[in-house]
């Protein structure tokens, strides 16, 4: 097995942790990436051992419309800055990945300029997917052009060019002889040609056997992505979504049914998904929380279930980010280490003793997952020879499960003896425990002592007034289906939107919160991907 098997990874988007300006105006470098060198211990000390940082490279924005792939952003420093810091990533024992972001580049890309000043002549037309100097776009440009998510800020490749292939591969060797990087986290990988995902695989086993690849992907079959030709991992949407729902909804099942269908798939037995509670895209999963207090048993599954787990820069910390239709900049916010690590804070003790037992436990890594106890409140499982258990209500819980000999509470530090093959394992309520067989050799971890807590009033939820009446949630306005059957690729989103919620009512019951995650999903793309997931 590989490094990124065995891994907990921590994920920084580093213009907005950096703090640095929205717009890049190409001045001269400033050596803002030079700021994180102390975030490297921090990471350490959260017992990660992977780095996901990106998008790294010079761009005008938000960093995903490039303007020259080998060329650290001049908001953040110098090639030399970025250098120096996966060296420091390495010597504290941390592998490094960065963003490929390889479907699209930015307008002031070199290839896109030639064709805005050469038009019909230049020689990079192919470059780019369906040029028509017949159309024009919102930059008055004289021609129209594919882009990522309808956005012409972001000018779709031709992927099918072998010159385009070439460059991108070429860039790739760059990246790994001038920093030295352990593996790539491919950038809307679920809209990329996947003759090219073939081309990169082949290359990342000649750079070296565990180069890996992982790639954003939101809906569908992960299984298209993840195999012996293509890539290593994907990101576990599915999972990030029955995290905090099943959680909100009280509904233990939602999460029982995504591990059991994907590892049917071979997902999670053979191969890994890239697990997290909140990235870049979304919103924190302390403020998807209706009760904060299912941190704990969010965090508990997030570092047990079957997959890489992944902390995002100040989610540790149960910081709040709230997911904003034109901008996702409260998302991606620029924080003070120093001030987060002032005095005690449960979610970070919660999050650093996961990181320890991880980086401890194989079975974590490698251990058969078995489904013990499964209701809407109560889930149990085992992990080779470790019990699970979480609980999302706000009374005690308890299990009796088959073991033998004494059990100890990693996070607790309580002891059950087993009987007769079973063992009684008791839980508090909104919480979760790893226990571990009590053997000589075996190593035993600092007990959890604070736990986390709704914020102000112990356990009540988001939602309720001081009275503890439930407020209403006003239901959002639900899209209208075409009135006339239509090709998905001309629908708008709003159809698109209403043909997926549709679908879902077809296969059972439709949450508000399922509602909501669709409704919030304005990609065209994604969309159109999610619309052909269903059979």
């Amino acid at each position: 097995m590989a490094w990124y098997d065995e891994a907990v990874f921590y994920h920084i988007y580093p213009l907005g942790l950096t703090g640095a300006p929205a717009q890049n105006e190409y001045q001269a470098p400033v050596h803002r990436l030079n700021t994180l060198r102390p975030w490297i211990g921090h990471i350490k000390e959260l017992g990660c051992s992977g780095l996901y940082i990106g998008p790294l490279f010079e761009s005008v924005g938000h960093g995903y419309e490039t303007t020259d792939y080998r060329k650290l952003d001049s908001r953040l420093g110098t090639n030399e800055d970025l250098k120096e810091f996966v060296r420091a990533c390495h010597e504290a024992g941390i592998r490094v990945i960065l963003d490929g972001v390889f479907n699209h580049t930015g307008r002031d890309f070199f290839a896109f300029r030639d064709i805005c000043q050469n038009r019909e002549h230049s020689r990079y037309v192919n470059w780019y997917c369906n040029v028509n100097f017949w159309g024009n776009t919102e930059y008055n440009d004289g021609f129209s052009y594919d882009n990522w998510g309808g956005y012409n800020l972001l000018a779709k490749l031709n992927l099918r060019n072998p010159e385009v292939r070439e460059y991108l591969l070429d860039t790739v060797r760059f990246w790994v002889s001038e920093f030295d990087i352990d593996g790539l986290r491919l950038d809307a990988a679920d809209v990329l040609d996947f003759d090219f995902m073939r081309s990169l695989r082949s290359l990342a086993s000649e750079i070296r056997e565990d180069f890996w690849l992982m790639g954003e992907v939101i809906h569908g079959d992960y299984s298209r992505w993840v195999n012996e030709k293509t890539l290593h991992s994907v990101t576990n949407y599915h999972l990030h979504k029955a995290l905090y729902s099943a959680h909100n909804d009280h509904n233990y099942f939602e999460i029982a049914h995504t591990v059991k269908r994907q590892m049917d798939l071979g997902l999670g037995r053979d191969v890994r998904l890239y697990s997290f509670a909140d990235n870049h895209d979304v919103e924190r999963i302390f403020t998807k929380l209706r009760n904060k207090a299912h941190f704990t048993p969010v965090h508990v599954l997030l570092y047990t279930l079957p997959g890489i787990p992944s902390i995002y820069y100040g989610s540790e910390f149960g910081i709040e980010g709230r997911k904003e239709r034109y901008s996702d900049a409260s998302l991606r916010p620029c924080l003070n280490l120093e001030e987060l690590k002032k005095g005690k804070n449960p979610c970070m003790e919660l999050i650093t003793a996961l990181g320890k037992i991880h980086s401890c436990e194989s079975a974590l890594w490698y251990g058969d997952y078995r489904e013990l106890v499964l209701t809407t409140t109560k889930y149990a499982f085992a992990r080779g020879d470790l019990l699970i258990t979480v609980n999302n209500e706000d009374a005690p819980a308890s299990f009796d499960l088959p073991g033998e000999g004494t059990f100890c509470g990693a996070l607790s530090g309580k002891q059950y003896k087993a009987e007769q093959g079973t063992v009684h394992l008791e839980i508090p309520g909104n919480s979760g425990e790893i226990w571990i067989p009590k053997a000589n050799g075996r190593k035993k971890y600092t007990p959890v002592k604070d736990r986390v807590k709704e914020p102000g009033s112990g356990s009540r939820t988001k939602g309720q007034t001081d009275s503890g009446t439930t407020k209403k949630t006003p239901q959002p306005k639900m899209p209208a289906r075409a009135a006339v059957p239509k090709p998905y690729e001309e629908m708008t989103i709003e159809e698109l939107q209403a043909e997926i919620l549709a679908k879902m009512a077809a296969n059972g019951p439709v949450t508000d919160r399922m509602k909501q995650d669709v409704l919030e999903n304005v990609y065209p793309n994604s969309l159109l991907n999610w619309v052909r997931s269903f059979r």
